[in-house]
């Protein structure tokens, strides 16, 4: 089936009970036994929900793989991620990653034993050259938030089967529609569902795909054991947003090539981080793993007075966390998303006080550009 097919039917058939087309909001706790020791399959409601089960059909399916396991947030799936590992293992994770995951890791796990070295992926060697015999994981952001830099996933995934990791790629920039880990060999698929995915800036959600049953049998047992689910409300929600995915994530791309191009022509930023931009360094990575660029651009304006501007004075775009709804947001990641890594390690990343991140909504165009314009008046 076609993406867009998919997006609409994978994991929802007409309710059995009264024909309903749309997957029904299961907002039950409990569920009434048969007899001692006899159910219908369903025995409480953080094991087994039907409309969580249904999005996490649908949205293994739009990422080609065979599981999927939702949880309550992006990062409440990072960390159950984790538990996969044990005390003394070594994560090798890309340095250029989004701030919650850094803040997850590095201040967090670490309290438990689990050891990380944060290298540059987009150079695959980095990779390599990482390897202890105490690493059992390899996490991605592929595009990296906020700098957009690439890492090839082909590569990364012959090195991690080559040396038995668990490989993860954080996909959210990019939605199902753009990218498909799982297709270039990747084991995990990791989504922040707040985003793209929903897309409308009402649901905090996350989810795991796989297509190995090992892995997955471990990540159900963790979201059991842990807890960390979604509530049928918000399954709900998302489900009904990925019938859109493909639509809106066109306009978003369609919105940011424009976007991407004034501000590299205007000259009004003094570097352009968008990689479907002809002079990314990493544009034909792009072009062969992802089917479009996404909605995210960041942009280094040169100072902090005229980034400050700019973030104070639009009135369509909104100053604020998060990215990937239909609404355009802007966001200064030095004292928001990534302020929790020390200011030395966010400069020499590149994060510095003139960084601007956009995340381009469905708006028109002319708006967002005139927007912008008026900003700098």
């Amino acid at each position: 089936m076609g993406f867009s097919t998919d997006a609409i039917h994978a994991g929802q058939i007409p309710d059995p009970t009264t024909g309903a087309v749309i997957t029904p909001i299961y907002q039950t706790s409990t569920y009434a036994q048969e007899a001692l020791g006899k159910n219908k399959g369903y025995s409480y409601g953080r094991t087994h929900n039907l409309t969580r089960a249904a999005l996490e059909e649908n949205i293994a399916v739009l990422e080609k793989g065979k599981f999927g396991v939702a949880f309550s947030s992006g990062l409440a799936a990072t960390h159950a991620l984790m538990m996969l590992l044990k005390a003394g293992d070594n994560v090798i994770a890309t340095n250029n990653l989004y701030g919650g995951t850094y803040r997850l890791f590095e201040l967090n796990m670490k309290n438990f034993g689990i050891d990380f070295s944060w290298v540059d992926t987009s150079e695959l060697k980095n990779i390599e050259e990482a390897i202890k015999p105490n690493t059992k994981m390899v996490f991605i952001e592929t595009p990296t938030n906020p700098l957009l830099s690439l890492t090839d996933l082909v590569g990364a995934a012959k090195i991690c089967r080559k040396n038995n990791l668990i490989s993860v790629v954080d996909n959210t920039f990019m939605s199902p529609y753009f990218q498909n880990p799982l297709s270039f060999g990747c084991d995990i698929v990791l989504h922040s569902q707040t985003k793209y995915i929903n897309g409308h800036s009402d649901v905090i959600g996350g989810i795991l795909v796989t297509n190995e049953e090992k892995i997955h049998s471990k990540l159900r047992y963790v979201q059991n054991a842990f807890g960390s689910i979604p509530s049928p409300f918000d399954c709900w929600l998302v489900l009904r947003s990925t019938k859109t995915l493909a639509v809106r994530m066109e306009r978003h791309d369609y919105n940011a090539r424009q976007f991407a191009n004034y501000l590299e022509k205007s000259a009004i930023a003094q570097k352009v981080y968008y990689p479907g931009l002809v002079n990314h360094p990493q544009h034909e990575l792009a072009r062969k793993q992802m089917r479009g660029f996404g909605g995210m651009i960041s942009a280094d304006f040169g100072t902090f007075t005229k980034a400050q501007k700019i973030l104070n004075g639009v009135k369509i775009f909104t100053l604020g966390e998060s990215l990937g709804g239909v609404e355009s947001l802007i966001s200064h990641p030095a004292t928001m998303t990534h302020a929790s890594i020390l200011k030395e390690e966010r400069e020499k990343m590149g994060i510095t006080d003139s960084l601007v991140r956009f995340s381009i909504g469905i708006e028109d165009i002319e708006d967002l550009l005139e927007d912008i314009k008026n900003a700098l008046k």
